[in-house]
Parts: structure tokens; C-alpha cells; sequence
């Protein structure tokens, strides 16, 4: 383990993104409890309140973020500074994607259907930065042997064909594939052949004189969400917590 670590950490000077990575995590998981604490009205925690005013969690995130970045700038070398401004800086991103659906809607919708985005983010991107530490490049670029990594043309070729393949994936709808197959080989791909969403761009620019693909395309869109959305559902309320529950809304007539 310890040779693995300074092969593949160390040595490369990964070991800043190791560190901020881990306390990303670490912050995120931490204040997903605090606030469910806080919400339960259990523990010793309560709402940061500044003369009536309640101060979310994004407040010292951005403070964080913004010394952590500056810091890691200003870093030029590996070493103790460049680690401890990437801690700083991985717990403010964590604090701050925690509220990425406050930042998105502009509105507190922690607690609610809304909110469920922050947990997305904060999954993919700890996905990402795990990809890009395991050091994971497009189409295998990161085994190409001597000979190959000279032939700079094929390699720069292969990454412009994965990212194109990406976009592909990101035009029918499918975020989550474009987002991992920049860095996983041959994901994006997949996203790119398969049929488009029904409510993407690429559905709405070529299906609409095709009611058989438009048809498909809603028909496989409905077994796929029903098939993955009780299970997604289930995750991220085991990691953020259940939201409220819609208001229930009277009858016409009855208000």
C-alpha cells in the first residue's frame, strides 16, 4: 500500500488532490449529519443566525474555497502549504456543493425535491476528481507504451474523438455519461449511439419528423427512469436525507 501510494500519489504530486478530495468528502458527510441533527432537533447543533439573518453553510464555503484556491495559486511548490490549502479548499467546496441547488434555484430548497441536486453534484464531482487521481485518461491514453506517447497526433486525436462522443452524449440528454465519458473509456460512446432522451436538444432537432424514434425514445426513457429512480431516490435519501413533503393543495373552489 505504502509503495502504490508514493508510485501513484507522491510521486506524481497528487498528493494536494488526495488531500482535497478527502476532506471534500469528509465535509460534505459531516454536515449532511450536523444538519440532519439540526433538523431532527437532536444534539447540541443549531441554524447560525447574525441579527435575524440565517447564515447558510454556502457563506463559509465561498470564504473557504476562495483562500484555498488563492492559496494553492500561490503555492508554487508541492509541500506543506500546497496540502494544507488543499484541505482548505476541498472543505469549502464541500460546504459549498452541499448548497449547489440554493445557489441554482436562488431559493432555499434544501429540504426539498429541489434539493436533491446538491447530493448529484457532490457525487459526480467526488466521482471525477477519484477518476482523475486513479489516473484514468480517454481511451487507455494513460497505457500507451513510449513508441506511442511520441506519436503525439494519435493521442490528441484520441481525446478530441472521446470528447466529441461526450458532447454527443450531453446533446441527447444524457449528463451523467457526457460528464464520466470524458474520463472513462468508451462510456460516452455508448451515450452517443444509443437513442436521445425525449426532452433533449438532439430529440427535438431530429425526432420531430420521426414519430417511431420519438416514440421509442419516450418508451425506452420511461423504463429506464422507472427502473433506476426508485433505487437513485433511495441513495440520496440515505445520504442527504428525505425531503419535505409537498404542501397538500385544496380543490378549486375550496380555498
Amino acid at each position: 500500500m505504502g509503495h502504490w501510494l508514493h508510485r501513484n500519489i507522491i510521486e506524481p504530486g497528487k498528493l494536494p488532490l488526495l488531500l482535497a478530495l478527502g476532506s471534500f468528502v469528509l465535509t460534505f458527510v459531516i454536515t449532511r449529519v450536523v444538519v440532519r441533527l439540526i433538523r431532527a432537533g437532536k444534539g447540541p447543533f443549531g441554524n447560525v443566525r447574525a441579527g435575524g439573518l440565517h447564515i447558510h453553510h454556502v457563506v463559509p464555503g465561498v470564504v473557504l474555497t476562495v483562500i484555498g484556491g488563492f492559496g494553492a495559486v500561490a503555492s508554487v511548490r508541492p509541500g506543506l502549504g500546497a496540502s494544507v490549502f488543499a484541505v482548505v479548499f476541498g472543505m469549502g467546496a464541500g460546504l459549498v456543493l452541499d448548497e449547489f441547488a440554493l445557489i441554482l434555484h436562488l431559493d432555499d430548497v434544501y429540504w426539498t425535491e429541489e434539493g436533491r441536486k446538491s447530493v448529484e453534484v457532490v457525487l459526480i464531482t467526488a466521482a471525477l476528481v477519484g477518476l482523475v487521481l486513479g489516473g484514468f485518461l480517454p481511451f487507455g491514453v494513460n497505457d500507451l507504451s513510449q513508441e506511442e506517447v511520441q506519436d503525439r497526433g494519435g493521442v490528441i486525436l484520441s481525446v478530441a474523438v472521446n470528447f466529441l462522443f461526450a458532447l454527443l452524449a450531453l446533446g441527447k440528454g444524457k449528463a451523467r455519461m457526457a460528464i464520466f465519458g470524458v474520463i472513462v473509456p468508451f462510456l460516452a460512446l455508448i451515450g452517443a449511439v444509443r437513442l436521445a432522451r425525449p426532452a433533449s436538444p438532439w430529440a427535438r432537432r431530429f425526432y420531430r419528423r420521426r414519430p417511431r424514434a420519438r416514440a421509442r425514445s419516450m418508451l425506452r426513457a420511461y423504463h429506464h427512469d422507472r427502473r433506476w429512480a426508485g433505487p437513485r431516490r433511495r441513495l440520496q435519501d440515505m445520504i442527504g436525507g428525505k425531503p419535505d413533503p409537498l404542501p397538500a393543495r385544496l380543490p378549486p373552489g375550496r380555498r
